[in-house]
Formats: C-alpha cells, structure tokens, sequence
C-alpha cells in the first residue's frame, strides 16, 4: 500500500489555512495542521483526520520543535503551506518597532526558517517536494494602515523567488499565492461596516469577496503535478484588482 504524503499547513486552524488544509486532504495528503490557537487547531484537524500541532511562528524553538515532533513522529513532509501570519495595523508616524518587528518574525523569519527546514528534509530524503507561501495583493500594493505586514509580504514574494532558484537543482518548486479580499476575520471589520465594505469592492472587478477555499484550491493546485513546471511565481488570486488602475 503506497503511503500517503505528507503536508503541513501552518496557521490552520481557521480561514485561508483551514482551507488549505481540506484541499490538500481532499488531494490525498496527510495533513499536519498547525497554529497558536490550541484549541481551535484541535478541532480543525479533527474535522479533517489529521494532526494538530501547536506552534507559534514568531518563535524560533517553537518552530525547531515542531519539525523534530514531524520528523520523528510522521516522516518527511512532501509539502509546505506558509500560511501563519498577523497584520497589527497602526498610524505610520507612531508605528512603535517592537509591533514591526513581531509582524516581521512571525510573517518574514518565520516563511524562512519553516521553508529551510521542510527544504532540508526533502533533499535528505530525495522529495521532490511543494513550498507554498503565503504573500497578498499588499506585496505589490500598499495600505499606509499595515506597514509591517505590506513590508512582509513584499518580502515573502522575494523570498519565494530566492528559494525557488536555490532548490530548483533539487526539484523542489516553491511559489506564493497572493490574496486579495478574502471573506476571513482579518476582513470581518470591513464586511460590518457597509461603506469600508463598498470602497473594497470598488477596487475588485468581479466585485466580491473571495472565500477562502478559492485560496486552497490553488494552494493545491501548486502542490500538485499539474504545477510540475512552476517555481518561483506568485499567483495573485484577487478578483482582478492588480489590474485595475482606478475606483469607483
């Protein structure tokens, strides 16, 4: 009997890593769901038949235990989902360095460590494996309210391409999904005030909101084989708002 591989999404226990998590599964992986909140990554890896792991991503021997809990309890990891992240808005000119820097580890350091150490696995265990991080429209387009998380992100598309190119020779593609306006609890406070709401459509053509399984589907989709010859791209997925060059 062909053993299944093995997928660990972080930030999992909800929205866009939960349903990261569900395709996968649905695809045939094992999934190893991990995130911050105990409880609520217990149950989501209940609901899907996996493990849950909790991990905070801004937490270096948090991140280290983790792998060496995978490697020794579950086996090499076929595919990585970076999807644990924080936003942490504020006013630019008092933007204090102590937020800045918690978003930076948790959605910058923490892409890295996680990409090196799932990479090291899989060249040690000859894996031609899947990296999916996850990046947004904000790598490419700012908002002034979310400094550190527009930095980030620009950064883990860059990152995506440096990792890309460095394990290209060991046949492990690593690319980025980029979302726009997702319908998860980092846009419930747009979705409750109707005008916040209408401004954020005006600035996406197909004019609503994406659900979050559209992220996983194409998460899936780049861990598949029907993505064997993309590596280092960043798919924006955002109802067509990076074309768009005005509001309503």
């Amino acid at each position: 009997m062909t053993q299944k591989p093995l997928a660990l999404i972080t930030g999992a226990a909800q929205g866009i890593g939960f349903s990261c998590a569900e395709a996968l599964a649905e695809d045939g992986y094992n999934v190893i769901l991990s995130d911050i909140n105990a409880d609520g990554v217990a149950e989501a890896a209940k609901k899907l038949g996996g493990t849950a792991i909790v991990c905070d991503m801004g937490d270096l021997e948090q991140v280290e235990a983790m792998f060496a809990q995978i490697a020794a309890d579950h086996g090499p990891l076929s595919a990585l989902v970076n999807n644990a992240g924080i936003a942490m808005p504020g006013d630019f000119l008092s933007y204090d360095i102590e937020t800045f820097q918690k978003v930076i580890d948790i959605n910058l350091r923490g892409v890295f460590v996680a990409t090196q150490m799932a990479a090291r696995v899989m060249v040690e265990h000859k894996i031609a494996g899947a990296i999916v991080n996850m990046s947004s429209i904000n790598a490419q387009v700012a908002i002034p309210a979310i400094p550190a998380y527009c930095a980030s992100k620009g950064g883990v598309m860059q990152l995506t391409k440096v990792a890309a190119l460095a394990l290209a020779k060991n046949n492990i593609r690593v690319n980025a999904v980029g979302p726009g306006s997702i319908d998860t609890e980092m846009m419930a406070g747009v979705n409750a005030n109707p005008e916040a709401f209408k401004m954020a459509m005006s600035r996406t053509p197909l004019g609503r909101a994406g659900d979050t399984r559209e992220i996983g589907d194409v998460v899936a989709f780049l861990c598949s084989k029907k993505a064997s010859y993309i590596t280092g791209e960043t798919i924006y997925v955002d109802g067509g708002r990076l074309g768009l060059n005005y509001t309503c």
